[in-house]
């Protein structure tokens, strides 16, 4: 058997790589209750909001992506143009074009229609996951299913999590500040994300925006606070290559 061959097969037994999925879902276990307690409070978020139950059970399912909900929330509770709530959504959402360029490597032999799958599944931490135990692109037996183990479950947490909120969004007092909540829930998942200077000048900049621009209309703020945020985090990474480049 050649190279080749033998590299091409790798795939076709890692589908069926029973280990690797079991270990894949038992390193994304602790995370499992976090991410359900996240989308229980998106879920009643959007009740909260003014969304009907199929309107809300309809953007969790299309939408997974519980930051970029609770940033178009309030712009459809305001009323704010479609154009503003979709920008805002996709800014938020960036990040998963970076996630795809990592995963990208690893399964670009998968045909399109199963990549689209595991991107639509794929999350920050699951994500992570992965690529802290295949930093290498190299084809290996069982990536797929520790990938599949990691990310499957993640989404039915969310899942779960989420469409409980929703039926529940309209029998929860008001008093027990579920916004509040909504804001701690982002910052338990950011603080993981603000490893190393450039992150975490991004974060500090955006935080800055967010607050000199809270009067404009429609919450262009939070846009602006993102855009600022994730300049100031590409520019100091920038910055660093080409000072450690110099220094090599």
């Amino acid at each position: 058997m050649t190279e080749s061959s033998s590299t091409a097969s790798v795939p076709c037994v890692a589908a069926h790589h029973e280990p690797s999925w079991r270990e894949g879902l038992k390193t994304g276990m602790p995370s499992l209750f976090g991410i359900g307690a996240w989308g229980l409070v998106v879920g009643i978020a959007m009740i909260k909001s003014g969304l009907t139950i199929p309107q809300a059970l309809g953007m969790t399912l299309v939408v997974f992506a519980g930051s970029a909900q609770l940033a178009a929330l309030p712009l459809i509770a305001a009323d704010a143009p479609i154009w503003v709530i979709f920008a805002t959504a996709l800014v938020v959402n960036l990040r998963f074009v970076i996630f795809s360029a990592l995963l990208a490597p690893h399964f670009s032999h998968l045909p399109w229609r199963q990549r689209l799958m595991l991107g639509y599944v794929a999350g920050d931490m699951t994500v992570a996951l992965f690529l802290q135990k295949y930093p290498s692109e190299a084809p290996q037996v069982g990536k797929l299913s520790y990938l599949k183990g990691l990310l499957y479950p993640n989404w039915a947490s969310w899942q779960i999590g989420s469409i409980a909120g929703i039926f529940l969004g309209s029998t929860v007092p008001p008093e027990w500040g579920l916004s509040f909540a909504g804001t701690l829930a982002i910052i338990c998942v950011m603080i993981p994300l603000m490893i190393g200077r450039p992150a975490l000048c991004g974060v500090l900049v955006a935080g800055a925006i967010s607050v000199l621009a809270a009067g404009l209309p429609y919450k262009l703020g939070l846009l602006l606070a993102v855009l600022v945020g994730m300049l100031t985090a590409m520019l100091i990474e920038e910055t660093a290559e080409k000072w450690r480049s110099k220094r090599g």
